[in-house]
């Protein structure tokens, strides 16, 4: 069953003599469960295909299918649904909320939800404790590591159960022992839940874990390899 599926899809920036492709008629499929990562140099198109993935940012023509809707065709509150109910972001940042703790910022997707209180402060650390965080749900992120405010976002974006998790240079930030145990994390958490990832990168540590590695050049897919 298809997570994910690309028919055609562009993506323009600018016009006329000044406009520049950064992504060229792109085709893809993505199976429900798969452990895809997008690699390639600066400006070949990855972050831009995973925003397009994510409904972050329209494309300029092509369809978009996750999880049976058409992403293209949602309008901007259908797409802010979309994300809020199917998929999880992790981000090179992390872009916790400062003033809130560990565990709030774990519950603030679940809040946006409308989940009851109760229910969203134990499915929180519970989630915390399976990345590894339990007892320190009450610390900020500025009382973390690098590698335990990014184990949060991964908290954050699994909480909700998505179907389908995006990560844009999620080892970025973090020094290679940490980068090595957030992706074993990540492998695990796919193995054992089922969870769709798709993850853009440069590192050849996160390559190394990908099920499926898509190289990308000039805003085009030019290799899909089937690693394990």
């Amino acid at each position: 069953m298809s997570t994910v599926t690309l028919n055609k899809v562009c993506k323009i920036f600018g016009e006329g003599e000044l406009a520049v492709f950064a992504l060229r008629d792109v085709d893809l499929e993505i199976n429900a469960g798969d452990f895809v990562c997008l690699s390639g140099p600066s400006g070949s198109g990855k972050t831009t295909l995973l925003n397009m993935i994510g409904g972050l940012d329209r494309a300029s023509s092509g369809e978009i299918t996750v999880n049976d809707q058409r992403v293209d065709k949602l309008n901007k509150g259908d797409l802010a649904e979309m994300r809020l109910r199917n998929i999880g972001f992790v981000f090179q940042a992390y872009n916790l909320i400062p003033v809130l703790s560990a565990r709030e910022n774990v519950e603030f997707v679940m809040q946006l939800q409308g989940i009851a209180t109760e229910v969203r402060h134990q499915k929180a650390i519970d989630i915390l404790k399976e990345v590894g965080l339990s007892g320190l749900e009450d610390r900020s992120p500025s009382e973390l590591s690098g590698g335990q405010q990014q184990r949060v976002a991964v908290a954050r974006a699994l909480v909700s159960e998505p179907a389908l998790i995006l990560a844009d240079e999620p080892t970025a930030n973090l020094d290679s022992v940490t980068a090595e145990n957030l992706m074993d994390l990540l492998r695990s958490l796919n193995d054992e839940h089922g969870i769709t990832f798709v993850i853009s990168t440069h590192d050849k540590l996160v390559m190394s874990h990908a099920r499926r590695l898509l190289k990308m050049h000039d805003g085009k897919i030019v290799d899909d390899i089937q690693q394990r």
